[in-house]
């Protein structure tokens, strides 16, 4: 069977796209069965930049086809921050960036906190050189305080519309037949297959 690198060392990343992507033609394997330790670097200024890169330099260094992911969370009201630096916003946990959010966010209403999640997922050949990319989104808005104990990152904060309530909230294969990250990887699988 033939291996897929999945490029991430993101454990709550690993873990989603493993449950969305199993019963595929191929065998996924890690970063950290390759041996790459290092953090790759995540240069681009949008989400589909820093995916290729990813995908990229993983390939490169063990000549497997290599799948990576980039996203992230763009609020309107912010004009699309965090953006393609989610993870990065701010430095420290999870829970720092949610809260740095909800500050930005402190007076402003309900209606005006429009969001969306957004994921692009890379498939990079070594053989051909040759790049895929695909693109999921997720539309909600911001709620007002941390809701619900799931998820990773801004699920929290992120009323999913299609949920009817927070990523936090919901069961992982409640958010993985909905979320943005699902909506990328499933136009990948059937690419894959």
């Amino acid at each position: 069977m033939p291996k897929l690198l999945i490029a991430t060392n993101n454990p709550g990343k690993l873990k989603e796209i493993g449950e969305i992507l199993k019963n595929i033609p191929y065998r996924m394997i890690t970063l950290k069965e390759t041996g790459i330790t290092e953090d790759i670097p995540e240069t681009g200024k949008t989400f589909e930049e820093n995916a290729v890169q990813k995908a990229r330099y993983a390939s490169e260094k063990t000549q497997l086809l290599t799948l990576a992911e980039d996203s992230g969370l763009e609020i309107d009201y912010l004009k699309g921050r965090p953006g393609a630096r989610s993870a990065r916003y701010v430095s420290g946990s999870d829970e720092d960036r949610v809260n740095q959010v909800l500050r930005e966010l402190n007076e402003v209403p309900i209606e005006k906190r429009g969001a969306k999640f957004v994921a692009v997922v890379a498939l990079f050949d070594p053989k051909t050189k040759s790049i895929k990319t695909f693109r999921g989104e997720s539309l909600g808005r911001i709620t007002g305080k941390a809701v619900g104990s799931g998820g990773f990152g801004y699920d929290p904060v992120f009323y999913n519309f299609d949920l009817g309530k927070t990523n936090a909230e919901a069961t992982p294969e409640e958010k993985n037949k909905v979320s943005h990250r699902s909506r990328a990887l499933q136009q990948a699988r059937i690419f894959l297959k």
